[in-house]
């Protein structure tokens, strides 16, 4: 799936106000089964600034790459067993961001999928990027039979708002269960959507 994005944050056309022509990015999200070292370390970067930045993808600030690999190692571990799929953002060819969508072991829970560690490098935020990233989420999802996705935010940082504007819905919050200092507990929101 490919979009273009014009410096005004929106998906838009090339073409400006009163007509003119604006620089356009190229953006395109697709399904990764094989990651080489290349693409591994650009994921590793991705990861490690957008958590220095301060999102919410599995650590608070500050880490370094060394906290990061296992994490990366283990996802990576589903995706090249093929039960797992990496949905990449590209932006004029480049990593982006990412996300990791997985899939259910239970014969009972085919028709869902998990998307975990949604992210858009700090260079590329505030471009409507992430909007793009999942959509192409949604489409990926769609291609392997999934009829359903949930996800969790983080409570406390806003983006269960972001979520909520792509069709989720919370259908649960598990007090607590995010500790992200001493004496700062928070909630894990539970969010799906139906595709």
């Amino acid at each position: 799936m490919i979009f273009s994005t014009a410096g005004s944050g929106d998906l838009s056309p090339a073409v400006g106000p009163r007509g003119t022509m604006v620089a356009v990015s190229e953006a395109e999200v697709r399904a990764v089964s094989t990651v080489d070292e290349a693409l591994r370390r650009e994921l590793l970067t991705c990861w490690t600034d957008v958590t220095n930045a301060g999102g919410a993808v599995g650590f608070v600030p500050p880490v370094t790459e060394d906290d990061v690999v296992p994490l990366l190692d283990k996802l990576l571990d589903g995706v090249h067993s093929g039960r797992d799929v990496l949905a990449l953002l590209t932006v004029d060819g480049k990593t982006a961001g990412f996300a990791s969508v997985v899939g259910s072991l239970s014969p009972l829970r085919l028709h869902w999928g998990t998307v975990l560690r949604v992210q858009v490098h700090p260079s590329h935020q505030g471009q409507g990027l992430g909007r793009v990233l999942m959509t192409g989420v949604h489409d990926i999802a769609r291609a392997r039979g999934w009829e359903f996705l949930h996800l969790t935010a983080r409570a406390g940082t806003g983006v269960d708002g972001f979520y909520r504007g792509l069709g989720y819905a919370e259908v649960g919050r598990l007090p607590g269960a995010i500790r992200v200092a001493p004496g700062d507990d928070r909630d894990e929101i539970i969010m799906a959507c139906r595709l």
